[in-house]
């Protein structure tokens, strides 16, 4: 994912962690922040030390971005978000990665429903 569809910077990240906007389900919690007039999406992905070792955060982080990829045309493109992993998500499949983050998009209405 390009670098203006990322949330990098603390400070942007406790903005959105301020608006106490926030959905979750087993394996995810997402926070948002709308913001009107922008032009994409931008996601900043969370994965704690509760995951494993670096290895384990890494390959779960790299399954997330792979779905929000394959997720990406049907975004809200006027929002920030973060997805933050939680420790159950460590050894999942990419299909259940997938299944349960788009769950978790879904409910914070990220993604409109089928």
């Amino acid at each position: 994912m390009r670098k203006s569809y990322r949330v990098k910077k603390e400070q942007d990240f406790q903005r959105v962690f301020e608006t106490h906007n926030s959905v979750a389900n087993h394996k995810f919690i997402i926070y948002q922040m709308e913001k009107p007039g922008q032009h994409h999406f931008r996601v900043g992905i969370s994965v704690g030390k509760k995951i494993g070792n670096a290895v384990h955060r890494n390959w779960v982080k790299r399954r997330i971005r792979q779905t929000l990829l394959e997720v990406k045309p049907e975004l809200r493109p006027d929002v920030d978000f973060l997805v933050i992993a939680r420790p159950s998500a460590d050894g999942l499949s990419m299909a259940e990665t997938k299944k349960n983050l788009v769950h978790a998009l879904k409910l914070a209405k990220l993604i409109e429903k089928d």
